[in-house]
């Protein structure tokens, strides 16, 4: 059978591999190749992102920052509308957790987020039950993401350039040749010099197909609901409400509101489906913390996040197989670090190094090089 050659295949056409292939297609031969019958249908797609520079561990916090010029102002053409619109976040704290406040305090001293009384939590957020806040923290700065519009406009930029989408693509074969890669799909046969390992929860499964070392990868399952909001009330001016301990989050959606136990169950990498235990202790610790009656849930879904041990992403050549090259781990930040991931990775896979913007920020190719993540078990 003959094989379609292209210098570089990205393997997963989600918001990882949908941004880094079309920014790959600029200056390589790229072919992207999805295993469902459309881009997104897993993580991307089940994803209700928050725009924040304070989520996330040091080297995520820089990403984000790296990527707020694309997402405030992105190329010509690429979306109909404002990726990002203003919302605001809101952490939380009861009188017991005050030792969480004060480590959260520290960590973010000088930060975006301003302390407030419960009384100002309150008025920010009148669902909140009198008596359940000692206080917060409160990120005016923070915005809501359109991820849609984030990923179609990356394919449409991939397409602009070039590049080759295939869907209904698994890559069940996937061997080291000479100078380069062979892929075995159900659309055909690929040789790609370089391979981008962007497949989300399948990451260390394919790693394994390709006989490269996991980098121990875990899916974690997240649930999420869509509930009314009271008569007569609109939750469009509250911002999104976090407890500060992530036990739960509420988030204005479309005229309705979007509850989460903030979940992290592992799970291998499946499509994800919620559970009933899950739904009931949402529907438990948001009713607990708000003066919210939920009669019925519109809407529930569940998405898979995945980590490895130090919750950073994963971006570089695999050191035990030449043309491998990772670009997974990205966990519940994806979507907010995807403009800068995505030229991190072009840039380390087409050798040459950070790109100066995202350096300036203080992101290092070590601090998210493969070799640094030891595979759990």
């Amino acid at each position: 059978m003959d094989e379609a050659e292209f210098d570089i295949a990205v393997i997963g056409a989600g918001m990882a591999g949908a941004s880094a292939a079309a920014e790959l297609a600029a200056r390589a031969r790229v072919v992207l190749l999805e295993r469902e019958d459309r881009p997104g249908y897993h993580s991307t797609g089940r994803s209700a992102a928050l725009f924040t520079a304070t989520y996330g561990p040091p080297p995520v916090r820089a990403l984000t920052r790296a990527s707020e010029r694309f997402l405030t102002d992105p190329p010509p053409g690429f979306a109909a509308h404002p990726l990002l619109t203003p919302r605001g976040v809101l952490m939380i704290h009861r009188p017991d957790q005050a030792a969480s406040a004060a480590a959260l305090a520290r960590d973010l001293a000088g930060g975006a987020f301003e302390p407030v009384d419960a009384a100002a939590a309150r008025r920010l957020c009148p669902l909140l039950r009198p008596g359940h806040v000692a206080g917060g923290f409160l990120e005016r700065g923070a915005r809501d993401i359109d991820v849609a519009a984030l990923h179609g406009g990356y394919l449409r930029l991939f397409a602009a350039r070039g590049g080759r989408l295939v869907t209904r693509a698994e890559v069940t074969g996937l061997d080291r040749a000479g100078e380069g890669w062979h892929l075995v799909t159900p659309r055909g046969r690929f040789r790609a010099r370089v391979v981008v390992n962007a497949a989300g929860a399948w990451a260390d499964e394919l790693a394994r197909l390709a006989g490269v070392a996991p980098v121990g990868s875990q899916p974690m399952r997240r649930t999420a609901v869509i509930v009314a909001a009271p008569d007569g009330f609109d939750p469009a001016p509250m911002p999104a409400v976090i407890d500060i301990d992530e036990t739960f989050y509420l988030k204005p959606d479309a005229g309705r509101l979007l509850i989460s136990p903030a979940d992290e169950t592992p799970s291998p990498p499946c499509d994800a489906q919620p559970e009933e235990l899950d739904i009931a202790i949402c529907i438990d610790r948001i009713q607990t913390a708000f003066d919210l009656p939920i009669r019925r849930v519109a809407h529930r879904w569940a998405g898979l996040r995945s980590f490895v041990a130090d919750r950073c992403p994963v971006i570089g050549f695999a050191p035990d197989a030449p043309g491998f090259f990772w670009l997974a781990g990205q966990g519940g930040y994806g979507i907010q670090t995807a403009p800068a991931a995505a030229r991190l990775a072009a840039g380390l896979l087409l050798n040459e190094g950070v790109p100066a913007d995202i350096a300036a920020q203080g992101v290092t190719a070590a601090a998210v090089a493969p070799g640094r993540a030891a595979p759990r078990g």
